[in-house]
């Protein structure tokens, strides 16, 4: 009957639980940019205050970057740790929004009612359904659930350079028996989803010099080296015509899908044409021979993000650039190491270069390696049959194409399995510009929690 209770006031206090979303949303919390840096601060502050409002005992605690929010609260059973992040990404190419990004509104779509705003989906909408889910919950029960700490990041999206030392110096805190992260999102709409593997990251960006200075194109067109050029051949040699990456080594570590997992990924739920074609695609772009759940889950990744040199302004400037620039992810499985396959990426790149041109590598960039969760564990079971109670219908484990290396650090540094469960959807447009979150997803995704935690908190 508490359960119930519970779930009756999440569903009565809703308008509340949105009107606090959309204050927070009001906040331009953008980690990576400096600019942001007292915003970010203030949407930290912001959640402290409410999770002490509720009973935590809530701190923001400083960084060398942006402040890391801890909350607590000491109860009965296991320790359970939840993880999310406040900041954002920036908001550019800010002509293409339809409304100021941080002028969050509810809108009307085809598909329902959206909660429209930089940071809807991406987290902050995310972890605000477990935070009114701990407030219907203490309303209910006149207490918080368990023994519980929140964890919430302020750098997620600007690569987490506070978070391994933080998370180090501050280990025998936020060691728990198991971490909930909300920031995923669910495998079709309407089905919810547990991950229990991420793909790893590793983030490389170079530059290629040729000439010494800008050249005129009529005086030295032809003779000199052109760095776009060149580099558009090194681009062009990094994939071979079946879509595999040609970077000798780069599959050691990569393991095929076991057939029974294979299988469960066929019947989850997926609709591989809605998926392509949200985003205006009609075929699958990867590598041939391979499902687009399994790229997008069990194989590894090489993408050019930016390339660039030259005249950028209006009009035509005759010129040959003395450089040409290129931002690479890389998306890792398995076994991979990204130190490893950072040595085998540069030197496939170096052994190709032209007289005349040299390398210069950007040496500041991290890297993570995939997360396997141990989905035997009876958590994931527990959660998996509150999930499938509040939809009503049957909850999948699934794989991520994304990288949240929390889960990596946490297991690694803190010696913690996660459950990732998050209600977003594939065409929430995170990242980009008119990002949105499903009020439905908000809604359910509030319930959801009041259910895992009435199975996995005592």
């Amino acid at each position: 009957m508490t359960l119930d209770a519970t779930l009756a006031r999440v569903d009565q206090t809703l308008p509340q639980a949105l009107d606090r979303l959309v204050e927070l949303l009001r906040i331009p919390s953008i980690s990576t940019d400096p600019a942001y840096r007292e915003d970010c601060a203030r949407s930290a502050e912001w959640l402290v205050n409410e999770l002490n409002s509720l009973g935590f005992t809530a701190s923001a605690r400083p960084t060398k970057g942006h402040p890391m929010v801890v909350a607590r609260h000491e109860g009965p059973g296991r320790h359970i740790l939840f993880y999310g992040h406040y900041d954002v990404q920036p908001v550019d190419p800010l002509s293409q929004w339809h409304r100021d990004p941080f002028d969050p509104a509810l809108e009307d779509t085809p598909n329902g009612k959206v909660i429209r705003g930089r940071g809807s989906s991406d987290d902050k909408g995310q972890l605000m359904t477990f935070i009114e889910a701990c407030r219907a919950w203490k309303a209910e029960h006149g207490t918080l659930p368990g023994n519980l700490t929140i964890f919430l990041e302020g750098e997620e999206e600007s690569g987490s350079p506070s978070l391994i030392p933080f998370l180090k110096e501050n280990a025998a805190e936020l060691t728990a028996d198991i971490a909930l992260i909300c920031d995923t999102s669910m495998v079709s709409p309407g089905v919810p989803s547990i991950a229990g593997q991420l793909r790893g990251m590793l983030k490389e960006e170079f530059t290629l010099h040729g000439p010494r200075i800008d050249l005129h194109s009529g005086h030295y067109g032809g003779p000199a080296l052109n760095p776009l050029r060149e580099i558009s051949h090194l681009i062009a040699s990094l994939h071979d015509d079946q879509g595999r990456v040609a970077v000798a080594g780069f599959y050691d570590g990569v393991h095929e899908v076991p057939e029974p997992l294979r299988q469960q990924w066929e019947s989850c739920g997926f609709n591989e044409a809605d998926y392509l074609g949200s985003v205006g695609m009609s075929i699958p772009h990867g590598e041939k021979g391979y499902s687009t759940l399994e790229q997008q889950w069990a194989r590894p990744t090489l993408e050019i993000n930016g390339l660039w040199g030259g005249y950028q302004g209006a009009g035509s400037k005759t010129v040959i650039p003395a450089e040409a620039h290129c931002k690479i992810t890389c998306r890792l499985v398995g076994d991979m190491d990204p130190a490893d396959i950072r040595r085998k990426l540069r030197a496939h790149l170096e052994a190709r270069l032209p007289t005349d041109a040299r390398i210069s590598w950007d040496s500041d960039l991290d890297g993570a390696p995939a997360a396997v969760m141990n989905t035997d564990r009876p958590e994931f079971e527990a959660a998996r049959k509150a999930l499938s109670d509040e939809w009503q219908r049957e909850a999948v484990i699934v794989g991520m194409g994304g990288s949240i290396p929390i889960a990596y650090y946490f297991k690694s540094i803190l010696g913690m399995d996660a459950l990732l469960i998050g209600f977003a959807n594939d065409d929430d447009a995170i990242h980009s510009p008119n990002e949105k979150y499903d009020l439905r997803s908000f809604h359910k995704g509030i319930r959801s929690w009041v259910r895992v935690l009435d199975r996995i908190a005592g």
